[in-house]
């Protein structure tokens, strides 16, 4: 049997590469997605095939990730319960995906996950999966009774590594589990679980790894402006973008366009990141409700993906219709939904992503944003397809011809005719 398992390197996986290993007498090819999880990765296929892994694959999906999962729901303005942007949950099918493909390549019977059978991930590895292979096995340790019965906690699990030298970095008294990608990262469990728990304070001050508080952001605003093109953010202008770039130093300018430097989505993401960070942007604490039926307490911090969404939906105001718009806002919340429950493949998200890319069509210009101590403020937007009209929307005399105000009176009097109506049938 030969079994591709999602692999990080941490002491989970690590347990569970060599559990499955003993327990099918398989071959383990281990699979780890980088979609932006930084220095994460650094050692990871000598670990793994040090723990017995035949072969290791690290799939760079950085690109992907963020122009064909983050953009497409950026476009779709999704947000979970009005507050979550779905930080883990739109990974899992780029990830699976990934997996599937070495699966697929290398023959495998299966593939394997550490998702517990409290969460929502292991929803969306094998809806995932079941979309894009439904032919291969997925295999969930954490669902297998006697997986928990030989680990019933973190002790058994660091006594177990040590016995078999696998070297993990673990330890009892980690306060919090943690999931990163480009987008956001993730911090539940631990003091976590108390919903009344203030994550706010100087006590976990160094928990956070995308941005500073606010009360810790510069005293000063900054300023970025984006372009767009049909919906997605093609380039930015910064006084200072090639210190910006400088200091990151894995995104390079792909050119510039009118004042603007051209980016990939990666870069994009990138640059948003550090600015939002710096600024003390996207940082949410929320209970939500997972797909299996819990509540959940979750610390998220997103700060590219907020100032990104803020400045796309801007844009949106001044060149799409409004009706479009409406019944577009009218699926974000059945959209959000999809995306966070594992329906990502699934034929309606494909229909409403269908839709949402027909509003996208006019959606380029410019938009201008003000960052401070944790917000972000609009401070200007224009595009060659504006369907802004001075003349119309101006309260100053001289442009009768655009806007005639006398045939307001008819407007009314017609939508007035069934309240009158309704007003008479009460009575």
């Amino acid at each position: 049997m030969k079994i591709v398992v999602a692999y990080s390197g941490g002491l989970d996986t690590s347990v569970l590469l060599l559990w499955l290993k003993e327990k099918y007498n398989a071959e383990i090819i281990a699979y780890c997605a980088d979609v932006g999880q930084g220095d994460e990765l650094d050692g990871l296929e000598e670990k793994a095939l040090n723990t017995g892994a035949s072969k290791c694959f690290i799939g760079d999906l950085k690109e992907d990730f963020a122009g064909n999962y983050i953009f497409p729901m950026i476009q779709a303005g999704a947000i979970y319960e009005d507050r979550y942007l779905l930080g883990t949950s739109i990974a899992r099918p780029c990830i699976t995906k990934g997996m599937i493909d070495v699966a697929l390549a290398e023959g495998a019977d299966a593939i394997a996950h550490g998702a517990t059978g409290k969460g929502n991930d292991q929803v969306r590895f094998e809806l995932s999966a079941a979309s894009l292979a439904p032919d291969v096995q997925c295999i969930a340790p954490w669902r297998d009774a006697s997986f928990r019965k030989q680990f019933p906690g973190r002790a058994e699990m660091i006594a177990y590594a040590e016995k078999h030298e696998i070297p993990v970095k673990a330890s009892m008294k980690k306060p919090y589990s943690m999931d990163r990608n480009l987008l956001h990262i993730s911090f539940e469990a631990g003091a976590m679980e108390d919903p009344w728990y203030d994550a706010t304070t100087a006590a976990d001050r160094d928990m956070y790894v995308l941005s500073v508080s606010p009360e810790e952001a510069p005293d000063q605003p900054e300023y970025i402006q984006i372009l767009f093109d049909k919906g997605n953010a093609i380039g930015l202008r910064h006084d200072h973008l090639d210190g910006l770039l400088e200091e990151l130093g894995d995104v390079e300018a792909k050119g510039e366009s009118d004042g603007y430097t051209l980016l990939t989505p990666y870069g994009v993401m990138r640059v948003l990141n550090l600015l939002g960070g710096r600024n003390g942007i996207g940082r949410v604490d929320i209970v939500e409700n997972r797909f299996v039926g819990m509540k959940s307490r979750g610390v998220y911090e997103t700060p590219g993906g907020t100032i990104l969404l803020a400045a796309h939906r801007d844009l949106e105001t001044l060149v799409v219709d409004r009706e479009a718009m409406h019944v577009r806002d009218s699926l974000i919340p059945k959209y959000a939904q999809l995306v966070y429950n594992g329906f990502w493949f699934a034929p309606e998200r494909e229909a409403i992503q269908a839709l949402v890319s027909e509003t996208q069509k006019t959606v380029s210009g410019e938009v201008r944003l003000k960052l401070y101590k944790g917000n972000v403020m609009q401070a200007g937007r224009r595009s060659p397809h504006s369907m802004y009209s001075e003349a119309v929307a101006t309260m100053e005399g001289g442009q009768e011809e655009a806007y005639n105000q006398d045939d307001a009176s008819g407007f009314i009097a017609l939508n007035a005719l069934r309240l009158r109506a309704s007003s008479r049938q009460r009575k």
